[in-house]
């Protein structure tokens, strides 16, 4: 026991017992277990982009949602769209394909 308190009168004298012990509990606190301080802090890192994922997805979603009742409700919006995407034609066309670098 003598070896414990030579070393705190030698090292940690000029502190006070209750800021060693609230030291200590915010380094235990910062630096361990699943619910440290540090991982709760990447955790929400974590959530926050997950989150913008979700609005990005969903404005997706709306946007092919709009283009599909289009395809569905407008003949020459399908007509346009199975020429861009497919390369699809009419018999009596040409199709000249320009791919940009």
């Amino acid at each position: 026991m003598s070896r414990i308190k030579d070393f705190y009168t030698k090292y940690f004298a000029w502190i006070n017992a209750y800021w060693l012990v609230t030291i200590v509990f915010l380094i235990f606190t910062f630096t361990t277990g699943d619910s440290s301080l540090y991982k709760r802090y990447v955790y929400e890192e974590k959530i926050r982009e997950l989150e913008k994922e979700i609005k990005f997805y969903e404005a997706e979603i709306v946007t092919n949602r709009q283009k599909l009742n289009d395809l569905h409700t407008d003949k020459e919006g399908l007509e346009r769209f199975a020429r861009e995407e497919y390369l699809m034609k009419k018999s009596d066309e040409d199709i000249f394909i320009i791919k940009d670098k």
